[in-house]
């Protein structure tokens, strides 16, 4: 299965949870691999913690491979070259985890029919290997996001199951912002129909997620004011209300991310331990993690949306 991470801009911790879900994923038993299309910021090796690819790789990578300068990209083992100890060994059961990082001083680029070709190509190839590939995209209306249409309109393409994840915070300008990026002039359906894909079709591989959600009825809230609590959930419905109203409501949602400490001052995986040895995470947001990487292989919980 394909898999596009995109956002309406920067800061919805797109990378971060599409990072915790595959790694989630590879705990259930799967094979994972994780494409860094965010041209313009290839920095996913920062939340593996791969040092030699923390701001993208210099040996070849997705940049140089689209362009046509080498026959096949970089790719790193997380499990054997992340410097953190809780990734460094494959746990039992777990399946692979690979990261094909974006190359060092890359940029977003106009694409042609041949970058889509090799984009095709790749993921072909990727997709007979692995049981989840997902492709993390740069911000907004990009080249990224352009070059992907274009590729899973092809023929080839047509027959594998691809999905799509819109990442969101929870906020009013973000709600604006994902309903814009969908259903918007030149958003994602509008520019996939351009490229060849029905609408239909297209408008039911797409779901959404919230990050950084605040639960007004959380028990770590409870040290609040009335007042503050009740201003919450006002905000909490006023935001549900406009959500609907916007067409990314309840029924568009494939899961939320709650707002989580850890994840505000460093972005990185979320490991068991950090939840019960450590203590440094919350076990509502490896939950989530866990929630959206089943629900987002299995078919009737998509659907049943």
């Amino acid at each position: 299965m394909l898999v596009f991470a995109a956002s309406d801009k920067g800061g919805t911790g797109r990378t971060v949870t599409s990072s915790n879900i595959v790694y989630r994923r590879a705990l259930q038993g799967g094979d994972v691999c994780y494409l860094d299309f965010d041209f313009g910021s290839p920095t996913a090796g920062a939340v593996f913690q791969i040092a030699s690819v923390t701001r993208g790789t210099v040996q070849g990578g997705l940049h140089a491979y689209l362009h046509g300068d080498l026959a096949e990209p970089h790719v790193v083992d997380v499990w054997t070259e992340s410097e953190r100890d809780a990734l460094r060994s494959q746990p039992p059961g777990a399946g692979r985890l690979m990261l094909y990082p974006g190359d060092s001083g890359g940029g977003e680029f106009v694409t042609g029919p041949e970058t889509v070709r090799r984009c095709v190509d790749l993921f072909l190839r990727l997709e007979e290997e692995y049981d989840l590939c997902l492709i993390d995209l740069s911000a907004g209306r990009s080249y990224a996001v352009d070059v992907v249409l274009a590729a899973t309109a092809q023929p080839e393409l047509a027959a594998i199951a691809s999905r799509w994840l819109v990442f969101h915070r929870w906020t009013r300008q973000h709600i604006y912002a994902a309903a814009d990026l969908l259903f918007g002039q030149r958003g994602i359906i509008d520019a996939g129909v351009a490229r060849g894909h029905d609408r239909e079709q297209l408008t039911r591989s797409i779901r959404l997620v919230r990050t950084a959600v605040v639960d007004p009825n959380a028990d770590d809230l409870a040290g609040l004011r009335a007042a503050q609590v009740a201003w919450l959930r006002d905000c909490n419905y006023s935001l549900q209300r406009l959500a609907r109203e916007n067409r990314i409501g309840r029924t568009m949602v494939l899961g939320t991310v709650p707002l989580d400490p850890m994840l505000q001052w460093r972005e990185q995986l979320v490991s068991d331990d950090d939840v019960v040895l450590t203590q440094v995470a919350n076990s509502a947001t490896v939950e989530a993690f866990d929630s959206l990487a089943q629900r987002l292989t299995d078919d009737s919980a998509w659907e049943g949306l």
